[in-house]
Parts: C-alpha cells; sequence; structure tokens
C-alpha cells in the first residue's frame, strides 16, 4: 500500500507536532524526578528506567525539531502538577497519569507525521500505553485518543499551560 501524498504545508504542521511532544517529554522529566523522589524502593528501578526513557526521546525529538528547520523548545524551570504528590500513592499515579498524556502527545503526532515519524511515535505511543498499564494495572482500549477526554481521561493540548504537567 503506498502511503498518501502529504500537502506540501505538511512541514509546519509536524514541526508543530513535535514542538508539542518535546515540550511533553520534557514535563515527563520534570514528573519523573517527582516520582522517584517519592517512590518506594520497590519501584524506583520501572521510574529510573521511565525516566532514563523520557530523556532519551526529548533529545531525539529535539533533534528532529532542528532537522525540520525549528529551534527546540526549552524546559520550563517547574511544571505545575495536576495533583498533589505526597507519598508513593500520589507518585504511581503521577507516572500513569505522565504516560497518558504522553500517549495523547504521540497520538496527535501520528497524524500529523510523515511516515518515519508516524513510525516513531506509534511506537513512543505504544511504550507509553504500556508504561501507564504498569503503573496503573489496567489500561484502556485506545490509548492516546483525545475522545477520552470525555471520560474524565487526560487530554492536553498544545495549548495548554506551558508549565502544567
Amino acid at each position: 500500500m503506498t502511503p498518501s501524498p502529504r500537502p506540501a504545508d505538511a512541514r509546519p504542521t509536524q514541526l508543530s507536532a513535535v514542538q508539542s511532544a518535546l515540550a511533553a517529554e520534557h514535563a515527563a522529566v520534570y514528573g519523573y524526578g517527582v516520582v522517584g523522589g517519592r517512590i518506594t524502593d520497590d519501584r524506583r528501578k520501572e521510574a529510573r528506567e521511565a525516566y532514563d526513557a523520557h530523556r532519551a526521546r526529548r533529545d531525539a525529538l529535539r533533534r528532529t525539531v532542528r532537522d525540520l528547520g525549528g529551534t527546540p523548545a526549552a524546559a520550563a524551570a517547574a511544571y505545575e502538577l495536576p495533583f498533589p504528590v505526597p507519598d508513593a500513592a500520589a507518585a504511581v499515579r503521577l507516572a500513569a497519569e505522565l504516560e497518558d498524556r504522553l500517549a495523547t502527545v504521540y497520538a496527535g503526532l501520528v497524524r500529523s507525521g510523515d511516515e518515519r515519524r508516524r513510525a516513531d511515535a506509534a511506537a513512543a505511543l505504544r511504550e507509553a500505553a504500556v508504561r501507564a498499564v504498569r503503573w496503573r494495572g489496567s489500561g484502556v482500549a485506545f490509548p492516546g485518543l483525545v475522545e477520552r477526554a470525555a471520560t474524565g481521561a487526560p487530554s492536553p493540548s498544545a495549548s495548554a499551560s506551558a508549565n502544567a504537567l
């Protein structure tokens, strides 16, 4: 099956979607710093692996932004957490929330990217969905779909506050 041609103006749309993914990865790296400070020892390795994976994705997205002719968005000094994280249970909820939000952002990148970026974004979406299930203990049928917002699930947008997770 031949991929459908992309319109000539797809590059700015891709750049915007990649910048959104980069911003989400910046927030995830910050969020996992909070998770790591509150998580119990039995899940610390899992948190560290997720933190490292998000740092690697963040760095790759920076390169992609440059490849598309843009300037990578900088990380904020701090991010507003979606809820207080005073203990390990809240840290687990935060980790699942971070992954849900990333899945939503990567679903957007799947829709707007070229063939290679769609494949990378689909892999990132899958990884986020798997991590969310591991943290939460359950999953959803279609992770990352915006339609989940109607059910109270997270649905971050590129227009959301730059300092909100």
